[in-house]
């Protein structure tokens, strides 16, 4: 099987790349579009720039891939430069998109007005009528993070172009919030940061601490797509992936706690009673809870490295690789320790 990669050397993608390094009778004929920014060994490597795509359209289309991954799509102009240059070339197109995609995520952060949307979510479940949810400030943020986001991010339009195509198979697969080694967002970070600082209590917001959210660790998240990307069964389908149970902020913070020994208090307090950083914007009454029974059902996926695992390997990751720069935490204690005084 030849397997064309558009990125692969980011958070996600270099653990796709590492299933399938190496000399193996199973392994695919791997070659990866990348920008060349981080080398890459083990696999055929083809240096570019995906936001110029049709430019390299000659070179791409003569790999004639089975499959084409694109790890790195972000918005319907990007989606329809993939299915163009392929279309004739490639026997199908996997796309990466996201759990943001449905209405519930919307109705969180306050953009759509109506009743709360149903969980669990499935495939089937109501998108956001909503595009370019992103106000400019948070993309120029998210950007910094994942260069390859362009200003017209929005993985609604994504799904549409992959979708639609008479000829050229899709599959859409819908990511959820993935933590382990290498997370740009640091999702650890805020929660074992006070516990390695040996913070005596942890004071979480009444509603942050009930609200479920979808997540997966990494290294699950790249088998699914490998496993996606080489069974035929996926052509014409969107999945979702996630771990089966979706817990709240407090149950993942007790995870934590239990991994690393930490064996302080957790405080729930109502919002009028904990600092602002510390609280969500939004209506955290909207749960983003996913279903991922589709995949699990129609091609057998099962998560290779079980939670405490992953758990283990993020924290150990998080302690070994400290943040230098951007960090989406705050940690101002004294007002921490001023809510817990009151």
């Amino acid at each position: 099987m030849r397997i064309l990669l558009i990125g692969g050397s980011g958070f996600i993608g270099r653990h796709v790349v590492e299933l399938w390094r190496g000399p193996s009778r199973a392994a695919p004929d791997l070659t990866i579009f990348h920008r060349g920014t981080t080398p890459i060994s083990g696999a055929r490597e083809i240096i570019g720039d995906r936001r110029q795509l049709p430019a390299y359209a000659g070179v791409l289309r003569a790999l004639k891939p089975d499959v084409v991954i694109d790890l790195i799509l972000s918005s319907g102009g990007q989606a329809r430069d993939v299915m163009t240059v392929f279309r004739g070339a490639a026997g199908r197109v996997v796309a990466l998109s996201s759990a943001d995609v449905y209405r519930a995520c919307a109705v969180l952060h306050g953009l759509e007005p109506g009743p709360l949307e149903p969980i669990p979510l499935t495939e089937t479940s109501a998108l956001r009528t909503q595009l370019h949810t992103y106000p400019p400030a948070q993309l120029r943020m998210v950007q910094q993070l994942y260069p390859w986001i362009d200003d017209e991010y929005d993985k609604i339009p994504v799904e549409r172009e992959i979708m639609s195509d008479a000829t050229l198979p899709g599959t859409v697969l819908r990511l959820p919030m993935v933590y382990g080694p290498g997370d740009p967002l640091r999702r650890f970070h805020g929660m074992l940061k006070r516990m390695d600082d040996r913070r005596p209590a942890i004071l979480f917001e009444q509603s942050f601490a009930a609200w479920r959210s979808p997540r997966g660790f990494v290294e699950n998240v790249a088998a699914a797509i490998a496993l996606a990307a080489t069974n035929d069964r996926a052509a014409g389908q969107i999945y979702n992936i996630a771990e089966a149970e979706s817990f709240t902020e407090l149950e993942w913070a007790q995870m934590i706690a239990r991994s690393v020994g930490w064996a302080g208090e957790f405080v729930v307090r109502p919002a009028d009673q904990v600092p602002e950083h510390l609280r969500l914007p939004g209506n955290t009454q909207q749960h983003w809870v996913v279903d991922s029974t589709k995949i699990r059902r129609d091609l057998g996926y099962t998560e290779p490295i079980a939670r405490d695992e992953a758990i283990r390997r993020t924290v150990e990751w998080e302690r070994t690789n400290p943040p230098s720069g951007f960090t989406p935490h705050r940690f101002d204690y004294a007002a921490e320790d001023a809510a817990f005084a009151h």
